[in-house]
């Protein structure tokens, strides 16, 4: 049986399906203990605290921001003694695990994680910091960010996009320099985004072909255009490529990005803002509880 800790967001903890489904694997036989957290940070002192303690598997209990939280807690431990990392989707957009297939029901979700093969997947570093799922920088970063909490809520993954709808006639565009394996671009950006997992903002799908063990990550990026162009760049977004003339899609293992005001940057929801920065793939970093027909896995 698995010893596992699950550390669960604390605005999330009064689920009664949590409790049930605890104590449903307790039964089991499976050594299940939670730990809430009350603020940023908690979570990477409990992963330190699972590490100590020798469990099998480290359970992130909420949204984005929580998986990410606790797959930078795990780069924390050595790799030989690191635990493997489960998912309970509690957030309101829930990206990384939707586009994983990971289920909602706690219970499922739960028994997936004690009980799946974990498989080696990529994380993102940039500069000191982590990602699993999706950086997003510029425009892209302000909308997210810039969502009240409270219309998270009420629209659940629609919240990002109606946001964007307002905004995007207002957008300011970012000067940036990005080099990257095999592209150079210098000019006016309005949307960045490096793509570890599928898809952001509430299910907006932005790489659809990527990969979490790969060891690469899809680069989006979207160049400043008129108005008049806008049925071209919703046919690119549809279908983007290396050559667009607005919109780019490309795979890199590096990525640096250089401009002379700050850029705000979202990763996974948690944001930085910084005028230079590196992103480098770090291969199989952590070892993930997935379902067997998750999409995000390359054979």
């Amino acid at each position: 049986m698995t010893t596992a800790a699950l550390i669960i967001n604390g605005k999330k903890a009064g689920i009664p399906e949590i409790r049930q489904a605890v104590n449903h694997l307790r039964e089991k036989g499976h050594d299940l203990q939670v730990r809430v957290t009350w603020e940023y940070g908690d979570g990477l002192r409990y992963v330190k605290e699972a590490g100590t303690l020798g469990v099998d598997c480290v359970i992130a209990g909420g949204g984005d921001g929580t998986v990410n939280e606790i797959s930078h807690g795990l780069t924390m431990i050595d790799p030989q003694r690191r635990p493997a990392m489960g998912i309970l989707p509690l957030g309101t957009a829930n990206d990384f695990a939707t586009g994983c297939k990971i289920p909602k029901d706690p219970l499922a979700a739960l028994k997936l994680a004690v009980e799946a093969k974990p498989v080696g997947v990529d994380l993102v570093q940039v500069n000191d910091r982590y990602f699993i799922n999706v950086a997003s920088a510029g425009f892209g970063a302000a909308v997210t960010t810039e969502t009240p909490v409270e219309l998270k809520n009420f629209l659940a993954g629609g919240a990002y996009t109606l946001m964007g709808m307002i905004k995007i006639l207002n957008f300011t565009p970012y000067p940036v320099k990005i080099a990257a394996e095999n592209y150079e671009f210098e000019g006016d950006a309005v949307i960045g985004a490096i793509c570890n997992g599928r898809q952001a903002g509430g299910g907006q799908v932005l790489a659809r072909n990527a990969f979490i063990n790969d060891g690469l990550f899809d680069v989006l990026v979207v160049q400043t255009f008129p108005l008049n162009a806008i049925d071209q760049v919703t046919a690119e977004l549809h279908n983007p490529t290396p050559g667009g003339e607005y919109i780019t899609l490309f795979q890199s293992s590096w990525l640096e990005s250089f401009a002379v005001e700050p850029i705000p940057v979202n990763l996974d929801g948690e944001p930085i803002r910084s005028n230079s920065i590196r992103y480098d793939v770090l291969p199989g970093e952590i070892k993930l509880a997935l379902p067997t027909d998750c999409p995000c896995i390359g054979t």
